[in-house]
């Protein structure tokens, strides 16, 4: 039971993904043009020649403001389509299409069954209840309402894509299918939702408030478990509700009821009556800022100081090449993996202190937002750029700062202290490195071909290391590692998957992670060519 449930969470968190990766684009589009036809802006810089109303890079930005916004404004449908096309195992095309038919049915059938019961008269129902959703006025189920979707039509699509039908509706059959029962389904998914979604609705909300009344203990739970929950890959189910749903709260901005954190934020960005961040929002991601940018790299440091002299110059490259990933793009696990595997006491510390890193966020009153992960980009685009006075992005800064110390000793101290075999520091026998793949290189150089050669080799270690195509339920991947479903974990291979170039493999009964980095998406294409290739 706990190896299907840890299944079917993984595939539900690599799901979020694709719409997930869509906010750091629409958040850098909104977050440019509204900090720039901001009118206290441009007064306060003097741009009005340069930026004001009525100027080409006002219209222009002005553009990218609304383009970006729209994105923000409908995520609900586009996590209905992204959920039910991460799902689905096969003729993922069919899926999305029909995520998108099951969510827009389930809305129209609520707003039918408000109107009929004259409930979309104002004031009859509690404020913030209702919600425009692509022109239907239906309950406001936000990116939850999505998920449903996207979720529903995933298990049908599963279950129906290879149906066969009587010979008088064959034609209906197959993927054919799948719109069609989506359609029926969600019609009484809607009358459904009519009846019990004013309940999880005010259960939400209860929840949230229990959140905010948790205060700095609460936040700085949220911090310790959004670390916590990265190496088995659940981060993204823990935080998106708080980030997309009214557990992350509910604020009324210019009229309009917005719940989730990451929604609250960018509406008070693009609103031009903003003066000040809500913290009650930005409290679950401010938190990033500070030890992305000091944090780490004084763990990094700890790391280079106290390997062995002789791999020093390896290890300065490889945890060099991380630490900016990590700075640059929020991406952290290339340099949380070079230690969780070999000393898991170091990322439990490193837990401790990203909750700190929230706690202190919260109570110094940080409104930095963020888009997919706390890089600089967004620290400069959502912090500096909108002012210390609405942001008091100055405060990240000064938490961050003791927290490089903190971290280098305490890391230094640990490794020292437990001989932990942390990246050069390894036995004689042992190659140091964070897995890259020049080993594999090597091997290939006389061939003309030779990073085709490469990418065949790395797929067909990857293979054998999963123990075959038969072996193989299904395969996805996140932002940094692949996600496979096997039939039989026994025939799954460790070593021949870290020899592949993976820094690390996390097991859960048929569920396997293997980490390789931002470029997974690479090698679950070319390993995707490799199995096409095979039947």
């Amino acid at each position: 039971m706990k190896t299907t449930i840890f299944g079917i969470l993984q595939r539900t968190g690599r799901s979020f993904m694709l719409p997930i990766a869509l906010l750091p684009v629409a958040g850098l589009l909104l977050g440019i043009g509204a900090s720039f036809t901001n009118q206290t802006t441009i007064d306060s810089y003097g741009l009005e020649s340069l930026l004001g109303a009525g100027t080409t890079l006002h219209a222009l930005l002005t553009v990218m403001k609304s383009s970006g916004g729209i994105i923000f404004a409908n995520l609900p449908v586009i996590f209905a389509i992204g959920v039910a096309l991460g799902m689905a195992k096969k003729e993922k095309e069919v899926a999305a299409i029909s995520g998108a038919i099951g969510f827009l049915v389930m809305h129209a059938t609520i707003n039918a069954m408000l109107d009929i019961n004259n409930l979309l008269t104002p004031g009859v129902l509690p404020e913030g209840s209702l919600g425009m959703t692509l022109g239907i006025n239906s309950l406001q189920m936000g990116v939850f309402g999505g998920v449903i979707a996207g979720l529903g039509v995933a298990a049908l699509h599963n279950r129906f894509y290879r149906i066969e039908l009587p010979t008088t509706f064959s034609f209906f059959g197959g993927t054919r299918f799948i719109p069609i029962i989506s359609a029926v389904t969600f019609l009484c998914v809607g009358i459904l939702m009519f009846f019990i979604w004013p309940t999880i609705q005010r259960g939400i909300l209860h929840i949230g408030d229990l959140v905010n009344s948790a205060g700095y203990a609460g936040t700085f739970l949220y911090g310790l478990m959004e670390r916590a929950l990265i190496p088995f890959g659940l981060h993204h189910v823990f935080a998106m509700p708080f980030l997309q749903t009214g557990l992350g709260g509910t604020h009324l901005i210019d009229g309009v009821a917005v719940s989730g954190a990451t929604n609250i934020f960018f509406a008070e960005l693009a609103s031009p009556h903003t003066q000040i961040f809500s913290v009650d929002a930005t409290r679950f991601m401010a938190g990033k800022f500070p030890f992305y940018m000091f944090g780490i790299p004084g763990a990094a440091l700890a790391i280079y100081h106290t390997a062995r002299p002789e791999k020093r110059k390896l290890v300065l490259g490889l945890l060099l090449s991380a630490t900016l990933t990590a700075i640059l793009t929020g991406i952290t696990e290339p340099i949380e993996f070079s230690f969780l595997f070999a000393a898991p006491l170091l990322y439990v510390m490193h837990c401790v202190l990203a909750g700190l890193s929230f706690m202190l966020c919260h109570i110094f009153n940080v409104g930095v937002g963020q888009t997919f992960s706390g890089s600089l980009i967004d620290f400069i685009l959502f912090g500096v750029m909108q002012g210390n006075a609405k942001t008091h992005w100055i405060n990240a800064i000064l938490i961050g700062i003791p927290l490089f110390p903190i971290y280098y000793f305490t890391f230094r101290f640990a490794i020292t202290h437990f001989n932990f075999k942390t990246p050069g520091r390894e036995d004689d026998s042992q190659e140091t490195k964070l897995y890259t793949r020049k080993d594999l290189e090597a091997r290939d150089k006389q061939s003309v071909s030779s990073h085709k050669a490469n990418s065949d080799e790395v797929s067909a270690l990857i293979l054998n290391g999963l123990g075959g195509e038969a072996n193989i339920s299904d395969l996805d991947c996140c932002a940094t590692r692949l996600r496979i479903t096997v039939v039989d974990e026994n025939l799954v291979d460790d070593a021949m998957l870290k020899a592949s170039g993976a820094k690390g493999v996390i097991r859960k009964g048929n569920g396997i992670q293997v980490i390789y980095g931002p470029h997974v998406t690479l090698i679950k294409s070319s390993l995707e060519d490799c199995l096409d290739s095979a039947h």
